[in-house]
């Protein structure tokens, strides 16, 4: 994976039109970001009152004939990507086309059988960011500000169509990265698609507990089953796009959950650490804060009445410590109106901290 620098290392000027197809949550924000930036926007979709939506927001305009764009932004659901794709290349013959599904090799493979001859005007995208709410109304031209955005050339692809695509990204406020096709997709099975099913068998197990076990629910349950909270009918689509590099995964935590079984019910010690360990590399693998290797951190909890100002007053008075906040969750108390903040600061400043907010009278603890 490489860090692209200058959108196209001046290959090609992001000028416009900028014609966006399917205008929900992800079409809208790319089409809100382009008009931001002063290009001009025209808006496509089979529902006819979200381009109406998006209109309103300012988001561009619908697409008359004779409009030629120059670059195609395609938002379908993963579904239909090759087909609409496919369409697009055939509908504006001078143009870039790219997408933001969350799945690569499927889509070129369906342009190379359906459009062969103008596969080298394809480059897939993928900007890493999203809500948990859908549609135009959710858009918002900030929404890739600061994310990352894979760019997935293949080698037939034309170098000025790359070009475009990596401004894109860049105009959206996003950080372009380069993958092909097929690592992308390895890539977001392990760091999306197979976490997300682990969430939801982890929470399908929540839905047939006993209503008193739910009570013992803390912010762990919640942080490993947040994202099957997500719209089945979408997942069930990006996952049956991507489905050899998922299938894949699955069979190797698959294996690793019979031993997980075995070390457990036989109580071996041993090879249940092994795998714990491993568990535990993984998690500090994960890049830390702007892409750097993660530091040590560690945590200060903080009791706060659930009532307006307490947040703010918390967060002046951590402010004069002069601790850096790396990160924070907030756990809700179910039997009383309070919260447990937990403040993730570094580990060498985390005595510091709890100290500073002990003398203004909170209640805090490591």
């Amino acid at each position: 994976m490489t860090q692209t620098g200058e959108a196209g290392g001046g290959l090609s000027t992001l000028s416009g039109p900028v014609e966006i197809v399917g205008v929900g949550l992800l079409g809208t924000s790319v089409a809100l970001a382009c008009a931001s930036a002063g290009l001009d926007v025209l808006l496509s979709d089979s529902v006819a009152s979200h381009v109406r939506t998006a209109t309103g927001l300012g988001a561009g305009r619908r697409r008359k004939p004779g409009d030629s764009p120059q670059l195609v932004v395609v938002a379908v659901p993963p579904a239909h990507l090759g087909e609409v794709i496919t369409r697009a290349l055939a509908d504006s013959p001078d143009a870039v086309v790219t997408d933001v599904g969350s799945v690569k090799a499927s889509p070129l493979a369906y342009v190379r059988e359906h459009g062969p001859g103008d596969v080298h005007r394809y480059v897939g995208s993928h900007p890493m960011a999203g809500s948990e709410r859908s549609g135009p109304l959710a858009a918002t031209a900030t929404l890739f500000e600061g994310r990352p955005w894979a760019v997935t050339p293949h080698p037939e692809a034309d170098p000025t169509a790359i070009a475009l695509v990596d401004e894109l990204a860049t105009v959206c406020g996003a950080v372009p990265l380069t993958l092909s096709p097929e690592d992308h997709d390895q890539a977001v099975a392990r760091t999306s698609h197979v976490p997300h099913l682990m969430a939801a068998l982890v929470a399908g197990r929540l839905a047939v507990a006993p209503e008193g076990h739910l009570g013992l629910s803390g912010q762990g349950v919640r942080d490993v089953t947040r994202v099957a909270a997500g719209d089945p009918g979408l997942y069930g689509q990006i996952v049956a796009g991507n489905a050899r590099a998922v299938t894949d995964l699955l069979t190797e935590v698959r294996g690793q959950l019979d031993e997980m079984i075995a070390a457990v019910g036989t109580g071996d010690a041993a090879a249940l650490d092994v795998l714990l360990k491993e568990g535990q590399a993984g998690t500090r693998a994960i890049p830390g804060k702007h892409g750097r290797p993660q530091a040590a951190q560690a945590s200060v909890y903080v009791t706060v009445p659930d009532e307006p100002g307490n947040l703010a007053r918390l967060f002046a008075d951590a402010g004069e410590s002069g601790v850096n906040i790396e990160d924070v969750r907030i756990d809700h108390d179910p039997g009383r109106p309070v919260g447990v903040m937990e403040l993730i600061v570094a580990a060498d400043a985390a005595d510091r901290m709890q100290a500073v907010l002990e003398s203004r009278g909170w209640v805090a603890h490591r």
